[in-house]
């Protein structure tokens, strides 16, 4: 076991399906830390847009959601949950109206402010791993470890096809690809808080490697600084 501060941040950015949620969880796991899954806050606010019909361009209207929207993370023997005003709603905002919806919802610098704001305060004592697309650069940017997680897009194309068939849910790996590609884009050339890698993360390629490779290399990297802080 790895003995990590009390205060420990671990940051686990980059693209869709590059293995964040994974390796964070089970990373999280493995140090006894609290696992946050930013990417599916994101989501679950998306999803109520999504429900409500409001218009991105309608500020006003869209303040009084964030302002009356409560999203909560449950950690369950089967898993994290996550909670939009008290729904479980883990399975719907992992639908492909939501994940083309969610690009557009988190470029919104509404929106952003108001959960990074949220993650913020839950990080505000560590003991956390977050994972998601601005956690090292922008939401914890002092974070003691931060991990850059990169892959080919084919590969990543896969895995969420993969996925996306546990759900029931039956796509081309062309068509996933196109999307992953788009989002990349999106997520990488937005105004707010746009995905990069942090100057002083580590990266690792997952393209190769299992999801117990990737863990194994993050841990190896905690352990260093674990280690560098010690002395």
């Amino acid at each position: 076991m790895i003995a990590v501060q009390k205060s420990l941040i671990i940051a686990i950015d980059g693209p869709a399906s590059s293995g964040k949620s994974t390796t964070a969880r089970l990373v999280a796991q493995k140090l006894g830390l609290m696992y946050l899954d930013t990417g599916a806050m994101y989501r679950a606010v998306a999803l109520k847009i999504y429900r409500t019909g409001i218009e991105l361009t309608e500020k006003s209207a869209l303040m009084e959601l964030l302002n009356n929207t409560e999203v909560e993370q449950v950690g369950r023997d089967d898993g994290v949950h996550i909670l939009l005003d008290g729904e479980d709603v883990s399975e719907e905002i992992r639908t492909p109206d939501i994940s083309l919806w969610v690009g557009p919802v988190s470029e919104h610098g509404l929106v952003r402010e108001r959960l990074v704001a949220w993650q913020r305060e839950i990080g505000k004592h560590g003991s956390i791993v977050a994972d998601g697309r601005d956690i090292g650069t922008v939401v914890f940017p002092d974070a003691q470890v931060k991990i850059y997680l990169s892959a080919d897009p084919h590969t990543r194309a896969l895995r969420r096809q993969k996925e996306l068939a546990a759900r029931g849910i039956a796509q081309s790996v062309e068509e996933v690809e196109s999307a992953l590609v788009t989002r990349d884009q999106r997520d990488s050339s937005r105004a707010h808080s746009p995905l990069r890698k942090a100057e002083d993360a580590v990266e690792i390629d997952t393209t190769h490697l299992t999801v117990g490779d990737q863990v194994e290399k993050v841990l190896a990297i905690v352990k260093k600084q674990a280690a560098a802080t010690a002395k």
